[in-house]
C-alpha cells in the first residue's frame, strides 16, 4: 500500500529539484565545451550558464525565470500498479512543488476562449500552472518511477513537429532535422541547445517520441545519427546566445518509435534551451507503507 502523503512529499520536492539543478552528465558536458570553445565570448556564457545552475542547485532556486511547465512520465513496472488517488497525490505534489520552487505565476484563468485570448486574467498561484497530462509507459524494471521536466516557452515557440519525406533513404530525415534545427537554435536566443527529436508516426506519437528522448537521453552516450546532428548544426556558428562560436549545441537525444509502412516520417524536433531539460526523477516505491 502506498503512502499518498509520502508521495506528495516525493513528488513536491523532485519538481523542485527539477527547476533548480543540472544531472552530472549535464555539467561535465559544460565543464567539455567550456574547455573546448575557441570564441571567448561563447566559452564567458558557457561558464556563467554553469555558474548560474551551480547557485540555483545550491539555493533551490529556479534556473530560469520561465519556470516552466511541469511534464511528467510515469513509468510502470510489470508487477506495478497505480491508482486514481495515486495519481491525484501526483498532481498535489506538483502544485506543492510548483509553490515551493517557487514556479512563476503564468496560469490563465478563464473559460475557453478567455484563456486562448489570455484576457480570463493571471493565477497569482504558482501551482495555478497545470501540469501537461501525464505520460505511462511500460518499464521492464520492477519500479514505479516518475520523472517531471519543466519545459519553457521559448523551445516551445522554436519547436516544428512535421512529416517528412523519407524517400526510402534516412539521411533525408536527418537533413531535414539539421535544416530545423539550424533555424530554431539561431531564433530561439537561449543556446547552447540540447535538441529533443521524435520520430513517428503521427503527431502525438512524435512528440511522445520526443519527450521519451529527453527522459532517456545521455550526455555522455550518443549515437551516430544524434553525433552527426550536433555536429552538422555546430558547424553553423550559431553559439551560445548567438554570439558565435563552436558550441551551438551541447548534445542531440534522439528517440525512433515504430514506424508505419508510408512515404512520410512525423517528426518533432525541440531545441531545448541551455536550461533544459530540467528534469529529475524518482521512485515512488519509497512511499510504499512497508518501507515506513
Amino acid at each position: 500500500m502506498m503512502n499518498n502523503d509520502r508521495i506528495i512529499e516525493l513528488v513536491r520536492d523532485t519538481l523542485v529539484d527539477a527547476g533548480s539543478t543540472f544531472r552530472q552528465d549535464k555539467k561535465d558536458r559544460y565543464i567539455n565545451a567550456i574547455d573546448s570553445e575557441t570564441n571567448e565570448k561563447a566559452k564567458w556564457v558557457l561558464q556563467t550558464i554553469l555558474d548560474n545552475a551551480v547557485a540555483a542547485e545550491e539555493h533551490k532556486s529556479p534556473l530560469c525565470d520561465d519556470s516552466g511547465i511541469p511534464h511528467l512520465v510515469l513509468e510502470i513496472g510489470p508487477d506495478k500498479s497505480i491508482s486514481g488517488s495515486m495519481l491525484a497525490a501526483i498532481k498535489q505534489g506538483v502544485a506543492e512543488g510548483l509553490r515551493k520552487l517557487p514556479g512563476r505565476p503564468m496560469g490563465i484563468m478563464g473559460d475557453d476562449d478567455q484563456r486562448i485570448s489570455q484576457s480570463g486574467g493571471l493565477n497569482p498561484d504558482s501551482a495555478g500552472v497545470e501540469p501537461a497530462p501525464i505520460l505511462i509507459r511500460q518499464t521492464a524494471e520492477d519500479v514505479l518511477r516518475l520523472h517531471i521536466m519543466m519545459f519553457g516557452g521559448g523551445p516551445a515557440i522554436r519547436a516544428k513537429t512535421y512529416r517528412v519525406f523519407h524517400k526510402h533513404d534516412t539521411q533525408n530525415v536527418i537533413d531535414e532535422i539539421v535544416e530545423w534545427a539550424k533555424e530554431g537554435v539561431s531564433m530561439l536566443g537561449c543556446s547552447p541547445c540540447t535538441l529533443a527529436v521524435g520520430v513517428g508516426r503521427s503527431h502525438f506519437e512524435a512528440t511522445s517520441m520526443m519527450v521519451e528522448a529527453l527522459v532517456d537521453g545521455d550526455y555522455n552516450v550518443q549515437s551516430e545519427m544524434e553525433k552527426e546532428i550536433t555536429e552538422r548544426v555546430n558547424k553553423s556558428d550559431i553559439g551560445p546566445l548567438g554570439l558565435h562560436g563552436d558550441t551551438s549545441v551541447i548534445a542531440t537525444f534522439m528517440k525512433v518509435g515504430p514506424q508505419r509502412a508510408s512515404g512520410v516520417r512525423i517528426v518533432c524536433v525541440r531545441p531545448c534551451c541551455c536550461f533544459e531539460p530540467r528534469i529529475a526523477s524518482v521512485d515512488l516505491e519509497e512511499a510504499n507503507w512497508d518501507h515506513l
